[in-house]
């Protein structure tokens, strides 16, 4: 079993504790790495790292192409070894092998290479209007880095998680602190293992493994930090917000979600039930933006239900290293019994359990859960109306198109979304209706790096991917050139003479 170390300040270190504990591989629970637990005070030594470099200018004062080639480099290093991040990304998180290697690790390195891309771009210089009034002057904006920025990820996703953290944060020219969660770290120290090896600048990048209630809670309250980044549940991000406002640090939140799949009469019909069924069980559910709730018109519920039930039976549990193997396991124990709990709350509350539901045949050890379909679900229970982050659809029958816009949006969250129909102009006009960060036509969870991805409501503050996403890492800064330099001219200095 490979024992691993903390990235801070360019070396590969111990917490200072000494302390450490395994992480587990959902689909046997069988230990496969032994990782350092970090203290507060190693959270502050990786802050005072990043803050040292920054400060430093060895990262900050150099120009978007310079750290760009460094970081191309970064990338090069995590191609030559995709075929082993894919691996100990399934074993790690339970993500199926045919995911991780055609999705989590090509995916995820690509946009890394587009994230540097387009940040290298990004003119630091920005006009605006030239002024006449009351004399000419010059004035334009200036971007420029925040600073210190803390990334703080979830085990969903850990290294597509880990890029979306770190790239933006280092392309536009600050420094980072990485904290992955503790159930799925593996992946993001061999990221910082690449990115040393490329030749990143010490301290530009440090990696800590430890509980949220101490080392996030140093990242977002430290005064040495700038900015948190956070992908998690909407708790967590009340609490990073709460932290953080201490210091009034720029927060960007990437949080929960309980999005709506809709499912108009003149969809195709294959598409729109492999389409929700894709929406909900890609990644066992563990998907923050997940279409969890489908709503399907009353005029073809009872066919849409007979071929969903058919293809669920076609998702096939198993081995994550198995390439046949298309779901795996939940990430732990307590998510297990956090769904089941779910699963319970929604055959109390009345719902009809359409299948699954439980643990499948066969399997004595891992998180395995079934894919599980309820439908006769009204759209304020609470399996309708809370995040499970599990393989549980909730099915909603509709009358009016109307009426499904408006369950859609009865909702805490809005992150993300879908419409099914053939009539693409309606569906757009569907689409600008739905409260969410993202809405796709006939298609789900194809998220683009060059395109913004965060939330609306408790779903999130600000985006992340896309330019828009890259400008969250940057400081805007106003700088006014008198172009006259005449003192005459200056009748408001007068204000404060009596000359």
């Amino acid at each position: 079993m490979e024992r691993y170390q903390m990235l801070i300040d360019g070396k590969f270190v111990d917490a200072e504790s000494g302390e450490t504990r395994p992480t587990f591989n959902p689909a046997t629970e069988e230990p496969i790495a032994e990782v350092p637990v970090a203290t507060k005070g190693d959270a502050k030594r990786a802050v005072e790292a990043a803050r040292k470099a920054f400060d430093s200018g060895v990262w900050s004062g150099l120009s978007p192409k310079e750290r760009a080639a460094i970081l191309y480099k970064v990338c090069d290093k995590l191609k030559e070894r995709d075929s082993e991040l894919s691996r100990l990304e399934a074993m790690d998180g339970g993500a199926t092998i045919r995911k991780t290697t055609m999705m989590d690790v090509p995916v995820g390195i690509e946009h890394f290479r587009l994230l540097v891309e387009m940040g290298e771009k990004i003119p630091a210089y920005e006009p605006l209007p030239w002024v006449d009034f009351p004399y000419v002057s010059w004035n334009f904006v200036n971007r420029e880095p925040i600073g210190v920025c803390a990334g703080i990820i979830p085990w969903n996703f850990p290294f597509m998680m880990t890029i979306w953290k770190v790239a933006p944060a280092l392309i536009m020219g600050n420094t980072a602190v990485l904290k992955p969660a503790s159930d799925t770290p593996l992946t993001a120290l061999e990221f910082a293992r690449c990115a040393m090896e490329a030749g990143l600048p010490d301290g530009v990048l440090n990696v800590l493994i430890g509980a949220g209630s101490v080392v996030g809670k140093e990242l977002c309250t430290s005064p040495l930090v700038d900015k948190v980044a956070l992908t998690g549940s909407t708790e967590t991000g009340r609490n990073v917000m709460k932290m953080a406002a201490d210091t009034v640090k720029k927060v960007t939140l990437e949080l929960g979600g309980k999005s709506p799949s809709i499912v108009l009469e003149d969809a195709d019909m294959d598409l729109a039930v492999d389409g929700a069924l894709f929406g909900t069980f890609f990644h066992a559910g563990q998907v923050c933006e997940s279409g969890t709730r489908c709503f399907v018109p009353a005029s073809i519920y009872d066919e849409f239900m007979a071929r969903l039930k058919e293809r669920v039976g076609r998702i096939k549990l198993g081995d994550t290293l198995d390439f046949e193997t298309t779901m795996g396991p939940v990430v732990s124990k307590t998510q297990y019994d956090t769904i089941m709990k779910y699963i319970e709350i929604g055959k109390s509350e009345g719902a009809r359990l359409v299948c699954g539901g439980g643990r499948p045949e066969g399997f004595a050890k891992g998180h395995y859960i079934q894919p599980t379909v309820f439908d006769g679900v009204d759209n304020g229970m609470r399996i309708a109306q809370e995040e499970i982050f599990g393989p549980v659809l909730s099915v909603i029958k509709y009358e009016f198109v109307d009426e499904a816009i408006s369950m859609a949006n009865d909702s805490i969250y809005g992150l993300g979304g879908a419409i099914f129909s053939k009539d693409l102009p309606r569906a757009i006009d569907l689409a600008k209706r739905i409260r969410t960060g993202t809405v796709w036509i006939n298609d789900y969870h194809l998220i683009n790096a060059l395109a913004p991805f965060g939330g609306y409501k408790q779903s999130g503050v600000g985006r992340e991917l896309g330019p828009h996403g890259l400008l969250e890492y940057t400081q805007v800064k106003h700088i006014h050139v008198d172009l006259t330099q005449d003192r005459s001219k200056r009748f408001w200095y007068d204000y404060i003479f009596n000359d």
